[in-house]
């Protein structure tokens, strides 16, 4: 079969099916690639409003470096492209249906290469796009059959780990780009179409006894390179990382940079599990109002 490289998407709708086009291809807002502000995408927000926020802002900016570079190096235990990443933060980015983030990875795909337009590689960006979709949208159906799909298409522990933490990362910034255009008023604009994300269940997070584990290998202690262990022995004593640490350590660079995030200002004292019940108690009262 005819080996093909090609140009990214124009759109949104990113398909997963490479295929050739004969003139070049421009996203619908080429300019949103570029910004200077890699994680608020350059929304106009004072200065001193952003003052009290700098202690999870910076951390988060830095992410979305690491995680989106202008280059990506592909070895034997890392084959996750640069396409893919931006691929897989666009299939977020629509999920969440936040406009500002759908322009800024449509027009950074754009100019990246694609896969060849062999079967091996649709399938395998068939499966990372329906696994992003479905974790974005509704992680209660992932289960060990989709990741084994994940793992089936050549997808490495640390390929794994990686696009977990870019569909988590993403999630985040669209809540945070939301939030802060409704705080100044900004209407904020949902690709058409698609249909709103749902609220998930309290009662799932209200099971005190329930216990989970991660479904990638930690690395081992024996295995560990000194980078390694020290940012363990630094990112582990923190509750939510707890279990995770040694999966996510796979990647030091990145777990610090989390758990700077975690100890940041957005850490409340209140029980983690406590807050989607919260959460879903006021959208049910604010429902009641409008209704009643």
């Amino acid at each position: 079969m005819e080996q093909r490289r090609i140009e990214g998407k124009s759109h949104w709708y990113h398909e997963t099916q490479s295929s050739t086009y004969p003139q070049e291809v421009l996203p619908l807002v080429p300019e949103a690639a570029n910004v200077e502000d890699s994680f608020l995408l350059d929304l106009a927000i004072a200065e001193d409003v952003l003052l009290p926020f700098q202690s999870w802002l910076h951390p988060a900016r830095q992410l979305a470096q690491r995680l989106f570079p202008e280059r990506v190096t592909q070895n034997r235990l890392h084959t996750f492209s640069a396409y893919e990443r931006m691929s897989t933060a666009l299939t977020v980015a629509q999920v969440y249906a936040v406009q500002r983030l759908c322009n800024h990875y449509a027009a950074r795909l754009t100019p990246l290469p694609g896969p060849d337009s062999s079967r091996e590689s649709n399938h395998r960006l068939a499966q990372i796009t329906q696994y992003a979709r479905q974790l974005a949208s509704s992680p209660a159906v992932i289960n060990a059959r989709d990741r084994q799909h994940l793992d089936d298409v050549g997808l490495t522990t640390c390929d794994i780990i990686l696009i977990n933490q870019i569909i988590g990362f993403v999630g985040f910034q669209a809540r945070v780009v939301a939030i802060f255009q409704a705080y100044h008023g900004h209407p904020v604009r949902w690709v058409p179409g698609l249909d709103i994300q749902q609220f998930a269940d309290a009662q799932l997070f209200q099971e005190k006894d329930a216990q989970w584990h991660p479904a990638q290998e930690g690395v081992e202690i024996r295995y560990a390179s000194a980078e390694q262990l020290e940012c363990l022995s630094h990112h582990q004593p923190v509750a939510e990382l707890l279990t995770l640490a040694p999966v996510l350590v796979h990647e030091p660079a990145l777990l610090s940079l989390l758990g700077t995030l975690l100890t940041s200002a957005l850490r409340t004292d209140a029980p983690p599990a406590s807050l989607p019940a919260r959460h879903a108690a006021h959208v049910t009262h604010q429902w009641q109002r409008r209704l009643f």
